[in-house]
């Protein structure tokens, strides 16, 4: 079983900068992609960014130049660095994760961390 939890959440104004974090444990033989998707009221959840195995990102068209993914392959952990933020980055923040236990492939998301961005 694979758990991914998520942290950093919280309240920033706008222009102000937040990091998120997200460590991933369980019975873990691999990890391919790594990502960060959000989920505003009333919309579709939509990609952040997501990175993978060799480092290769991609963002979300609304996010690019203002935030950055970063992951460490030994410690199964991956980053978001969000900066210039703006009230429409304010959603539940969700990481996302794709691998392999011994056995099978998973696709693990964790419980979600709220971001507010408001004066």
């Amino acid at each position: 079983q694979v758990q991914v939890v998520e942290s950093g959440g919280g309240l920033v104004q706008p222009g102000g900068s937040l990091r998120l974090s997200c460590a991933v444990s369980g019975s873990i033989f691999s990890i391919i992609a790594m990502g960060w998707y959000r989920q505003a009221p009333g919309k579709q959840r939509e990609l952040v960014a997501i990175i993978s195995s060799d480092g290769t990102t991609t963002y979300g068209d609304s996010v690019k130049g203002r935030f950055t993914i970063s992951r460490d392959n030994a410690k199964n952990w991956v980053a978001l660095e969000m900066s210039s933020l703006q009230t429409e980055d304010t959603a539940v923040y969700y990481c996302h994760v794709g691998g392999r236990t011994a056995t099978e492939p998973f696709y693990s998301w964790g419980q979600g961390t709220q971001v507010t961005v408001s004066s």
